[in-house]
């Protein structure tokens, strides 16, 4: 084989050098350059070669067979939904979350699942931790591993000699970040290595059509730690989110090239590991013993999940000449913009009041549907009013003061009746056809309507 040459790559100007300067010389950025491997082809043949071996053929689009992708089942529910129904062969996945929320306790748990349900040797790579570390997390949580094979390394060349040899159909590296490739000379987690060793791995799941399981760090700010285009090489890209005081588990899809983005899992931390949630409305509403003003229920949508949650809000008079505006759970923008709709259109002044505003049960709330629960919250708490108990709302507000439909309107009624609500007031134009059992809907077209009708 030829032999592999490192080179130094502007990541402003793209030029590229084969030594490294602090200082591009040709863009003349500071701290810029980063390590590549530039690879001379064996012959001008491998130049032309397709990404599993075979040469690259113009056929038309059309003419292109298709057929139904055969899922396997990781043994999850909340998982499978979250993947689309499960995992496809020849898949990576990266799932990143924050130290501690149980990233490798979900994988531990599916592993395990999957050697029972497909009577195979599913492959545990971990680069952080020792056997006995993993074995002590298995006892812990009382998984079957009898066929689960353990490997630490960290060097992604072994890596994939072992992987090649033992021919798992499901493999998990725990994680990228601790991987490196002798073809570099950086450090482990750098973004040159990261890079180069997840391509190994990509290349390796679609030419064995191995399923793969990338664990990933995440910045302070809460981001996947290390290069973009790692989430661009990868097929699925999973966040684990949830708050440290609450036990409650969120898995969210945010890039997935065989199901639908932002479908969501609940999962809650137990002393056995993560337990399925399997009507997570459940668990972010808060049942008070007596009405209580500040709070109302929507109804959100995550993927093709409609789910109930109560937001609350709570509005005092502020003591400093720039009132706070804090949001949990919620665009504390938007919240600003919808304060404005308030006074303008609703008559309500709160530019001398503090706002707080919370999505109860750690969920976030990343539709336009919460605009109008957001303001009746706001108005409960500033008048002191009680809102009705049985009532549900959802709608998003516009600058002009308008109530504007959303999508799935019927679907989220009907959640709503499921779940014991009476009342709903909705925009005009989600207004079902015929009429739902159980469930009294008012429709409102302007601000001011859903006001005077709470």
């Amino acid at each position: 084989m030829a032999k592999k040459k490192t080179a130094y790559t502007c990541q402003k100007c793209g030029a590229t050098t084969y030594k490294w300067h602090g200082q591009c010389p040709d863009c003349n950025e500071w701290n810029c350059l980063i390590e590549t491997v530039e690879e001379a082809p064996t012959s001008q043949h491998s130049r032309f070669v397709g990404y599993a071996g075979t040469q690259s053929q113009v056929c038309s689009l059309n003419a292109v067979a298709t057929e139904e992708q055969a899922r396997t089942s990781c043994g999850l529910s909340e998982l499978d939904r979250v993947l689309g129904g499960g995992l496809v062969s020849g898949s990576v996945v990266l799932i990143g979350g924050d130290p501690g929320i149980g990233k490798s306790t979900l994988l531990l748990q599916t592993v395990s699942e999957l050697g029972l349900a497909t009577n195979s040797a599913p492959l545990y790579i971990t680069g952080e931790e020792s056997p006995q570390q993993v074995s002590l997390r298995a006892q812990r949580l009382d998984l079957d591993v009898s066929r689960v094979k353990l490997l630490t390394e960290t060097q992604i060349e072994r890596i994939i000699q072992v992987a090649q040899k033992e021919k798992p159909r499901v493999m998990v590296v725990d994680s990228i970040q601790t991987v490196y490739t002798n073809i570099l000379q950086s450090a482990p987690g750098g973004v040159a290595q990261v890079r180069e060793s997840a391509a190994q791995l990509v290349r390796f799941a679609k030419q064995t059509q191995t399923m793969i399981f990338l664990v990933g760090h995440v910045t302070k700010d809460g981001a996947l730690a290390g290069p973009r285009v790692l989430e661009h090489m990868v097929d699925t890209v999973l966040y684990f989110e949830g708050d440290s005081s609450s036990r409650f588990r969120v898995l969210r899809a945010i890039k997935n090239r065989f199901g639908a983005v932002n479908e969501l899992g609940v999962f809650a931390m137990t002393d056995r590991g993560l337990r399925e949630i399997n009507n997570p409305s459940a668990i972010f509403l808060s049942r008070h013993e007596e009405a209580v003003s500040g709070s109302i229920v929507m109804v959100t949508r995550e993927g093709t999940r409609p789910m109930l949650v109560e937001v609350q809000a709570l509005v005092d008079e502020s003591h400093t000449p720039n009132p706070r505006r804090v949001t949990v759970g919620l665009d504390q923008n938007r919240l600003a913009m919808l304060l404005a709709v308030l006074s303008r259109h609703g008559g309500v002044i709160t530019h001398d009041q503090d706002v707080f505003v919370n999505i109860v049960g750690g969920v976030r709330i990343n539709e336009t549907a919460a605009d109008l629960a957001v303001i009746l919250s706001i108005l409960s708490s500033l008048k002191n009013a009680v809102l009705a108990q049985d009532l549900v709302v959802f709608g998003e507000v516009g600058l002009a003061g308008e109530i504007r439909p959303v999508p799935n309107g019927i679907e989220r009624l009907r959640e709503a009746a499921k779940h014991g609500f009476k009342r709903a007031i909705v925009p005009k134009a989600n207004l079902p056809k015929e009429a739902i059992e159980g469930i009294e809907i008012t429709a409102v077209t302007r601000l001011i309507d859903a006001i005077h009708a709470v």
